[in-house]
């Protein structure tokens, strides 16, 4: 049995049901679960941790990403395109793709993300190039060799450009070897376990890459083996354009045709839902992943949160590719989201606090993990961020601890990062016993980790990737 004992906490902001805020408390775990949170508790633990001057909060849950997109971070080429051009470029770089890049992308953005308080991460991926190996089983290896709670995607693709796509050939799929390789993949990964630290949903990437057959049949297979579903949707003008020419029908009325709606689904950006659409969501139970800063790179528009709130959708917050994002960080994120609103909304906007609970709780409801995530309370997941109170950035601050990350913000790593009761960064760098993580767990798939592994310059060719040293010096804080 492995426990953990943090003590003296300063401030822990819960985020449960009751928005308890408790003060100077300690918090003890077992085997990665909160077995009491209370004044001066009488246990011994295998690790204690004196958290006298810190603020805890619930881990931050990351509800849409492409951590592939690492290495085509802030290439000068697309820097004022949109959407549709933007992705027509980068295909070209991305097609070029293979297990050993998708598992040096995975550590370089999940490691940012840990660095910033993010315990669980959902991926989407859906460029699978051919014979190219097992893509989610790198992403698992990275991910238990961080110790982070990862949430994959069988992402897809059928339609190309000579379809009426934008992808190019060598990167979609039939329906037929697509559904094929979603069950396997289900079959291999997917964890239904409470407290589980792999999970597969489906996702087919959009609706102008993906065709009905496809989009139909991963709903009646997701719904078969019980896993959510997950695809862009409303991102862009060009993409309601799009679909108006196609199909003749905006896209949430066309998804919604193809049972792409319920309390088991939800969307990436959702920026340009009508009034009426909005009601839809909300009376479905159907999410949407607020993306801000790849919202505000793209110019594709700003999200109707405070509307969304209001009439109960359910809302997460995500990062968006490392591409159109340029960046791994939901902290950042966070403030951003809280910031873009309040120009936006004024006094309708979410409050820090709001935007923080968006982060946790509500991300944790769109991934179907209310249950074990998403809140400090006894019985869940011992999954937490620690940041230390006398900071320079938050000196002066500290009047509403619920809402600082949002109106103040954290500029640097926190100061701990725990894991289902397992410490996975602190005070910036990774633990001394990261080594011994991973040779523990090995990896998974095919694209196992590898001590002399590479990193590309950003501006090379992502098929260039195995010609420099790989330094595990990216992932430490020395400041």
């Amino acid at each position: 049995m492995s426990t953990l004992l943090i003590k003296n906490i300063r401030t822990l902001v819960s985020c449960d049901s009751a928005d308890t805020v408790y003060e100077n408390v300690d918090l003890y775990a077992e085997n990665g679960f909160i077995k009491a949170i209370g004044a001066s508790l009488d246990r011994k633990a295998d690790k204690t941790i004196d958290a006298s001057h810190m603020l805890c909060y619930p881990g931050l849950v990351n509800t849409h990403h492409h951590l592939y997109q690492v290495f085509s971070r802030n290439l000068p080429e697309v820097q004022n395109m949109e959407l549709f051009d933007w992705l027509k470029t980068l295909y070209e770089i991305w097609k070029n793709l293979d297990a050993e890049v998708i598992r040096l992308s995975s550590l370089t953005g999940m490691g940012e993300l840990m660095k910033h308080g993010c315990t669980t991460c959902f991926d989407h991926h859906y460029v699978f190039p051919k014979d190219t190996g097992d893509l989610l089983g790198a992403q698992f290896g990275a991910a238990d060799e961080l110790g982070i709670r990862m949430y994959a995607s069988r992402g897809s693709m059928d339609l190309s450009v000579k379809d009426g796509g934008l992808p190019p050939d060598s990167v979609v799929q039939t329906v037929d070897e697509i559904m094929k390789d979603s069950e396997r993949v289900i079959a291999q990964y997917h964890d239904r376990s409470f407290g589980a630290m792999h999970r597969v949903a489906l996702a087919p990437c959009s609706p102008f890459s993906v065709s009905a057959d496809l989009l139909r049949e991963s709903a009646v297979l997701a719904r078969q083996l019980g896993v959510r579903l997950h695809t862009h949707l409303c991102e862009t003008k060009d993409e309601e354009n799009f679909m108006l020419a196609r199909e003749g029908v905006r896209p949430l009325e066309y998804m919604e045709r193809l049972g792409w709606t319920g309390d088991d689904v939800w969307f990436a950006h959702g920026i340009h839902f009508n009034d009426e659409e909005l009601r839809v969501l909300a009376k479905t139970g159907t999410g949407v992943c607020h993306c801000p800063i790849s919202n505000m790179k793209l110019s594709s528009g700003i999200a109707r949160i405070p509307e969304m709130l209001e009439l109960g959708v359910p809302v997460g917050l995500g990062v968006d590719g490392s591409a159109s994002n340029d960046g791994s960080s939901l902290m950042e994120e966070l403030r951003v989201a809280f910031l873009l609103h309040r120009l936006n909304s004024s006094k309708a906007a979410p409050s820090g606090y709001d935007v923080l609970k968006m982060a946790t709780r509500g991300s944790a409801r769109l991934l179907g993990r209310s249950d074990d995530i998403g809140m400090l309370e006894v019985g869940k997941c011992c999954d937490l961020f620690m940041i230390d109170a006398r900071r320079l950035e938050l000196v002066g601050s500290c009047f509403d601890p619920t809402s600082v990350l949002g109106t103040v913000g954290v500029r640097g790593p926190v100061d701990y990062t725990v894991v289902h009761g397992k410490v996975t960064v602190r005070q910036g760098p990774w633990p001394r016993d990261r080594r011994a993580r991973s040779s523990r767990h090995g990896g998974r798939g095919k694209a196992r980790a590898r001590r002399g592994s590479e990193v590309p310059r950003v501006s090379e060719p992502i098929n260039q990737a195995k010609k420099r040293p790989f330094s595990r010096s990216l992932f430490c804080f020395t400041g």
